[in-house]
């Protein structure tokens, strides 16, 4: 299952039952160990590759504590039970035992023994020190798990029928304490005997890609390098055999006539049904696409599904037969989402708290409750783009969802099905129980996608900025009119961050653009390639509106151990035969927001605001009366403007230009994208050595604005903004008033009042690195992507709110500084 993830490898189902699908094509792999594994040329290459060596190694350290920890957990229970087994009053007999924990012992062993020899080896490291024979060896050790994996299905099969037999089992085996990590060995957490029983069967996989992470940070020189190959040659042909093997039984069950269905793909979604949004398990089978709601657990019983809808392949439609519009799809406002991440933050924060104050189980549980809570309304809440399907008798279904990715991978996967299903059908009420019962055997998805649903050993994500260097693509059949988009996902759903320009007529575009891409809690990275359509009467029937044509498309995990060096990473992006060609460089948010002030203050960036008006003998900077004007002259009708980020050496060209004081640089304006003069400004605000909104009066404005009594908000607000020094006032009402007409344009651009502020709340308002609140102990990713939402948002509620205000009441004596600036 080569899904673009984890370095371009692929992330494995990892939820699924029994799902070991990391096969690698020998074509894809070769061209991914050319462009990636390639190792390092000189010798500074070199010293940095071996230092990432040790991290790599520190990682799978942290990675086998853990797993020790859940097998621990498994063996916890084993000797009680064996000991009731011989009494008189057994809960479980020797057999049921044995199967139910079969070669768990043995496993924890050669791991403990792994754990045994590595710990030491990592703690006394040198850039010589050997690990492969370690890695060799537990490779040759990988026939115990053909065993347990053989054993997997009727190991759990026989512990739900002991469940239901015994309540004392079914107690014991909802409540398994998983030990923490040796720097928490006093937190515990529940987890269930099947969710454990699935650690053995994930591990498989993951032993494969912890090789590839680590001999891509090998040098070809080293010692162990000839060893790591071995036992990543070991780990993959026993991983094929047992692909071979489980494929084909695995995601299907016979139906009548001896044929056989496959579930080929299944996904939480959010369904629209008479206006509200509805959370949907959906199944992809290869001749139907079921709709299920997952029924609420009832005491003691396994989850089940609830069958709410299914059209047979053969009838299934993008286009409704009748032609209609479609019903509008109802927006949740840009103020209720942030709402809930607010809370979301605030949540995880107070999370963060209690385990270090270590109150209590049922405090924590509390918490995780309300989180779960919040991060569930916020899934249903964020998608906005629709997918509709019809069945051919009249019935139609839309799903929301977030990315154009997500939309075009449902078509492709039904639309290639299709080509296979001919025959239409009707399933009767005992085949329509007997598909959804199965379907708790057979899903891949195991949980809702949220973080609280999340191992504790998965990253929390990226927070910071990344810059992508777009160049170029081949592998195109025919000339035509191309530009690429980028997403990342943000609090569980993906953004459109970036687009190329269209690249006219070519086989080969060219495009060589740099983006900038603020991250947070990022995991992924989208890359959509598309064929620009000019026509106006060209219409995409399935949506109702006009649209480009996607031609390929391809992800690339943000994974923090290969990103945290500063130079650029470059790759390749596989994508229906078409390739593009990346380079990535990620700045953490510690680095990424510092004030600078500029050391050459003849020029405008990087130099106090008072400086820059001062010398010009205005009001306003010129930089931003330019920059405003031009956004007015054809930039408002722009979508996403202000948000879409601009090519990076643009911005950089008119950030050269106006520091020299270019007499041309309106010329060089009238011929840029419009998204690079806007990201000009922003970058203009972000490098000011102190925040618009000065770091003496950035706290105050935080504490007046969280105030509950409007009265008195609005006196505190207005009087900390009349506070300003002159040309911080005169400029920020000069830009109040721009993006007040640029919201005007709302229902072209896209760009709401909310947006508006989410974009330039953090640009005016960060303070100075002396006076931030963010933590700057990297050690604590999650507590500082928490502290730093909250931070945010607070930033971002300070600007909506003067965005939301009619008019801003000033005395005479500002009056005419505010008259004057914008005239000017």
């Amino acid at each position: 299952c080569i899904n673009n993830n984890h370095d371009g490898v692929g992330m494995m189902l990892r939820c699924a039952p029994i799902c070991l699908c990391v096969q690698v094509p020998t074509c894809v792999y070769t061209r991914y160990k050319r462009n990636i594994f390639s190792p390092p040329q000189t010798e500074l290459d070199l010293e940095k590759g071996l230092e990432m060596r040790k991290w790599v190694l520190s990682g799978i350290l942290a990675s086998e504590e853990t797993y020790l920890s859940h097998l621990e957990a498994l063996l916890l229970p084993m000797k009680p039970l064996k000991a009731a087994a011989t009494t008189s009053q057994p809960v479980l007999t020797i057999p049921q035992i044995e199967t139910i924990f079969f070669k768990v012992p043995e496993l924890y062993e050669i791991h403990k023994e792994f754990y045994d020899g590595l710990l030491p080896r990592v703690q006394q490291w040198n850039h010589h020190q050997r690990v492969g024979d370690l890695f060799q060896k537990l490779a040759s050790q990988l026939g115990l798990y053909r065993a347990f994996v053989d054993n997997y299905e009727v190991a759990v099969e026989t512990a739900e029928k002991c469940c239901q037999a015994n309540t004392q089992f079914a107690e014991i085996s909802e409540n398994l304490k998983v030990r923490g990590t040796k720097d928490c060995r006093d937190q515990t957490s529940k987890n269930s005997l099947e969710a454990l029983l699935y650690k053995p069967v994930d591990r498989v996989t993951r032993n494969t890609l912890v090789l590839h992470d680590l001999l891509k940070h090998t040098p070809c020189s080293h010692p162990d390098y000839p060893l790591l190959q071995d036992a990543l040659r070991i780990s993959q042909n026993f991983l094929s055999s047992i692909n071979e093997e489980i494929t084909p039984r695995r995601q299907s069950m016979t139906v009548k006539k001896g044929e056989n269905r496959q579930l080929l793909k299944d996904r939480f979604m959010v369904e629209l049904v008479e206006g509200a949004r509805k959370l949907r398990h959906v199944f992809l089978f290869t001749d139907l696409l079921l709709c299920a709601k997952l029924k609420k657990q009832m005491g003691g019983k396994s989850q089940q599904y609830d069958c709410k809808w299914y059209i047979p392949l053969s009838d299934l439609t993008f286009q409704a037969a009748d032609e209609s519009d479609p019903p509008p799809i109802p927006h949740v406002p840009d103020e209720e989402i942030d709402a809930l991440k607010v809370k979301i933050s605030q949540i995880r924060a107070e999370i963060q708290r209690e385990k270090r104050a270590n109150k209590g189980a049922k405090a924590l549980e509390r918490l995780r409750k309300k989180l779960s809570e919040q991060e569930s309304l916020l899934l249903l809440a964020s998608p906005n783009m629709g997918l509709r399907v019809h069945n051919r008798n009249g019935k139609s279904y839309m799903f929301l969802i977030s990315s154009d990715y997500e939309r075009a991978e449902w078509r492709e996967v039904i639309r290639e099905q299709q080509k296979k299903c001919f025959k239409s059908f009707s399933l009767t009420s005992v085949e329509l129980q007997m598909l959804t019962n199965s379907c708790m055997k057979l899903q891949t998805v195991h949980h809702i996608p949220l973080s609280i649903n999340k191992e504790d050993e998965e990253s929390p994500g990226l927070y910071g900025f990344l810059n992508v260097i777009v160049h170029s693509a081949s592998g195109l059949k025919q000339s035509l009119n191309l530009y690429c988009t980028l997403e990342v996902d943000s609090f569980g759903y993906f953004v459109n961050k970036a687009k190329t320009r269209v690249y006219r007529y070519t086989t080969e575009p060219n495009w060589n653009e740099e983006f900038e891409i603020e991250l947070e809690g990022s995991q992924t990275l989208r890359l959509l390639c598309y064929e620009k359509c000019y026509s106006k009467t060209r219409l995409n029937k399935e949506d109702g509106e006009s649209t480009d044509r996607i031609m390929g498309k391809g992800q690339i995990p943000l994974d923090p151990q290969s990103l945290q060096g500063k130079d650029w990473q470059r790759t390749v992006v596989p994508m229906n035969g078409i390739e593009v060609k990346l380079s990535m460089k990620f700045t953490s948010r510690e680095f990424s927001l510092k004030r600078m002030p500029s050391e050459k203050q003849t020029g405008v960036f990087g130099v106090k605001i008072s400086a820059v008006t001062k010398r010009e003998r205005s009001k306003v900077p010129y930089i931003v009366r330019q920059c405003l004007e031009e956004i007015e002259r054809r930039g408002m009708e722009e979508v996403g403007i202000y948000r879409v980020s601009g090519v990076a050496t643009d911005i950089q060209a008119l950030k050269a230009a106006f520091d020299a004081n270019n007499k041309d640089v309106s010329v060089m304006m009238s011929e840029m994208d419009v998204n690079a003069i806007a990201g000009t400004l922003k970058l203009y605000f972000r490098e000011l050595p102190e925040p618009l909104f000065t770091d003496e009066l950035y706290s105050n404005f935080a504490v007046a604005v969280a105030l509950s009594d409007s009265v008195a908000k609005e006196s505190c607000m207005l009087n900390l903004l009349l506070s300003l020094p002159e040309p911080n006032l005169v400029t920020f009402l000069f830009l109040l008033d721009h993006l007040k007409r640029v919201a005007e344009k709302e229902s072209v651009n896209k760009m709401s009042l909310h947006n508006l502020a989410t974009v330039f709340g953090p640009t005016l308002l960060r303070p100075s690195e002396k006076d931030s609140k963010i933590p700057t102990n990297p050690t604590q990713p999650i507590t500082m992507s928490d502290s730093w939402s909250l931070e945010v948002m607070s930033q971002v509620q300070v600007l909506l709110y003067f965005l939301q205000l009619e008019t801003i009441p000033t005395p005479d004596s500002k009056r005419q500084s505010i008259l004057f600036s914008t005239e000017v």
